[in-house]
């Protein structure tokens, strides 16, 4: 392998802290070009009619490139943003710069693998050595007991073969000596919109902010599995995904930092419970690598042939928060709002579209990958095709009851007053008749209900 320069192309990996490749240049002595592509693709609008990145994820990245520069800028290495066709633009910068290698993340998701095969045969052609690296997660690859195309279906089997036998590698070696190339900076980031004023700040800073918080300056974590399906309060669960989706924040971080807790404080089931759910945030970038195109087809990766609604007047009501049902309403405007919805509150309105409207969950997946400012493909549509029943849930029919659902996690109504419309509409449905009409068209698809 050549010893010479580097041209190390940032993806989901947006921080200095536990970056191996990073920590490997530096080692090495690599002199580096630090390079990122602002995606032209994520700037299209969509067939549905909104942008594939809104306005909250467009402020939310780049808060966090312009902290991942200043980062950089203080090693000594310049970072270059580009916009365009990353193919394109990686081959273009290799070639600028003369470097000898190009190092990168991989990523889980179907476009992005089938780039990573494009841009390694091109980069190959032009004498460059590529280094693809493993991914960001919380395992790496090459320790876990199975091979990633025999994934097991549910997560239950996955969690327990992986608990029994599989450890978390130390973090990265720190970066303190890194060679920066000389050339010139390059800023070709998209304009924020105006009504990108959001709930959370991007960068690494902040995300490693967030995680002394949690941990250390309140003790939330102390009662994490007991208020984590909490709607209002900012505190009730950890917030660490929107830097945990980008990179900001390193899952084997969080992972650390929680045994350091337990040996502090104690362990107890809210401590187990954050890196229970550590694990979900694997199964999916697994899962999205084992079944491919799959994780995008309207059947999901059980290829069922439900007759899904394409309704958009009735869509438009879910994407805009006017059903008539508090609860879902009141989540919807949040997100619209901040780019943000709890855990609790998405399982709540991804059942309501799919499972009581019966529309297609594909144009609510594609909804939250416009708006969550902690958007990734693998959590995102895996999420949706496991409440949409076509994913990894064993239990294909499980419907939240939106009335339920507001008695048990607002019972005083804070959130629907916080969030809700000011004025309530009559619903748009009656939940039990419709819902037992998309049930009938689950049995008529062949699966179990």
């Amino acid at each position: 392998m050549s010893t010479g320069s580097v041209l190390l192309w940032f993806r989901s990996d947006l921080r200095v802290h536990d970056h191996g490749l990073l920590a490997q240049a530096a080692a090495k002595g690599h002199p580096v070009v630090a390079l990122f592509v602002w995606e032209e693709a994520w700037m299209r609008t969509t067939r549905l009619g909104w942008p594939r990145m809104g306005a909250h994820r467009v402020r939310f990245l780049a808060e966090t490139l312009a902290d991942l520069r200043d980062q950089l800028a203080a090693q000594g290495v310049t970072l270059r943003v580009r916009f365009g066709d990353p193919e394109l633009i990686v081959s273009e910068e290799a070639a600028r710069w003369e470097v000898q290698q190009v190092w990168a993340h991989t990523e889980p998701a179907w476009d992005e693998v089938q780039l990573e095969k494009r841009l390694a045969l091109r980069l190959r052609r032009q004498g460059v050595w590529v280094q693809f690296s493993s991914a960001d997660t919380l395992h790496h690859r090459d320790d876990l007991p199975f091979a990633v195309p025999t994934l097991p279906r549910v997560f239950t089997q996955y969690r327990s073969r992986v608990e029994k036998s599989v450890r978390v590698r130390a973090e990265a070696a720190g970066v303190d000596a890194l060679v920066g190339m000389k050339c010139e900076p390059a800023w070709e980031v998209p304009p924020v919109p105006r009504d990108a004023a959001g709930r959370y700040a991007g960068g690494e800073r902040v995300g490693l902010a967030r995680l002394d918080h949690y941990l250390w300056q309140t003790d939330r974590l102390a009662v994490y599995k007991q208020t984590r399906n909490g709607l209002l309060h900012e505190d009730d669960s950890s917030k660490f995904s929107p830097w945990l989706a980008c990179g900001a924040l390193s899952p084997r971080r969080v992972w650390h930092e929680v045994k350091r807790y337990e040996q502090e404080h104690g362990a107890n089931e809210s401590t187990y419970w954050l890196g229970f759910e550590l694990l979900w945030r694997d199964f999916f970038h697994w899962s999205a690598r084992a079944h491919g195109r799959d994780l995008f087809l309207d059947g999901g990766i059980r290829q069922a042939r439900v007759a899904w609604r394409r309704d958009r007047d009735d869509f438009e009501r879910w994407r805009t928060g006017t059903t008539g049902y508090a609860l879902v309403d009141a989540c919807m405007r949040e997100l619209a709002a901040t780019g943000y919805m709890s855990n609790r509150g998405r399982q709540v309105v991804a059942s309501f579209l799919v499972k009581t409207l019966g529309i297609d969950w594909r144009w609510g997946a594609r909804w939250f990958e416009s708006q969550l400012v902690d958007y990734d493909p693998a959590s995102n549509y895996g999420n949706w095709q496991y409440v949409a029943g076509i994913g990894h849930d064993p239990v294909p029919f499980r419907v939240f009851d939106v009335e339920k659902q507001a008695r048990t996690y607002d019972r005083d109504g804070a959130f629907v007053r916080r969030w809700g419309p000011k004025a309530p509409t009559l619903p748009m449905v009656d939940f039990a008749t419709a819902t037992a009409e998309v049930r009938e068209r689950y049995r008529r698809a062949g699966l179990p209900v």
